[in-house]
């Protein structure tokens, strides 16, 4: 049974887009909203366009370019290599990045007449970023419904899988080689199964040879 209205956060990648799908069954009308904070490369935005053109979405682009102003990360200067290293936060992780996207994803649903605001953070599989944990999930959906005095509900499908159940899921949806083919996770920019060796590509291709083992070979990898 459909519901209401919901906002997506998208970002074009396997996750969000799978969430996309996932909302488009389940509530009345969904709309798209993408964050332009200086990301390396313009590709993410074109891809998160084309696939919201192809879904008949309306698609809100805000500029949250002062993002990258007060932190400084991999995923927006070429001068800051991708690293991952024990016991630290990666250079990937951009301090305040979901905070800041959910908050405003919220000012914008209520100004649409949306409640659910829809993110693909996951905790299972989470790079350890403090801002995909469910705490902080259910502790921002309270705040926002104070600031706002408005009913909104944060709905994170991904939370608990891993992302070999997120292929699941897209497969489950029908949408699996639509996200293979179409999505953008590589950090540096190439599309589909990316480059192979950043560490977004290696947690994807991970577990889409997982999920394909599960199939039992039954998908060309």
């Amino acid at each position: 049974m459909t519901q209401e209205k919901a906002i997506v956060v998208f970002s074009g990648g396997q996750d969000s887009t799978t969430c996309l799908f996932w909302a488009k069954e389940r509530f009345r009308e969904v709309e798209a909203v993408t964050f332009q904070y200086g990301q390396r490369h313009k590709l993410e935005i074109e891809c998160a366009a084309q696939i919201a053109k192809e879904q008949n979405l309306k698609h809100h682009i805000l500029d949250m370019s002062l993002l990258n102003q007060l932190a400084p990360n991999a995923l927006t200067r070429q001068d800051i290599a991708i690293e991952e290293k024990q016991g630290e936060l990666p250079t990937t992780f951009v301090d305040g990045r979901n905070l800041l996207f959910l908050s405003f994803a919220a000012v914008l649903a209520k100004q649409v007449g949306a409640k659910h605001i829809v993110t693909g953070v996951c905790e299972t599989d989470f790079s350890g970023y403090p801002d995909c944990r469910d705490v902080f999930i259910k502790s921002l959906n309270v705040t926002l419904n104070l600031a706002m005095d408005y009913p909104f509900v944060i709905d994170t499908p991904l939370m608990w899988l891993s992302k070999a159940e997120t292929w699941q899921l897209a497969d489950q949806l029908g949408v699996f080689d639509y996200v293979r083919e179409k999505t953008l996770t590589c950090y540096n920019g190439i599309m589909a199964d990316g480059c192979g060796e950043c560490p977004a590509c290696r947690l994807r291709n991970k577990g889409l040879q997982e999920f394909l083992a599960l199939k039992g070979g039954s998908r060309p990898s």
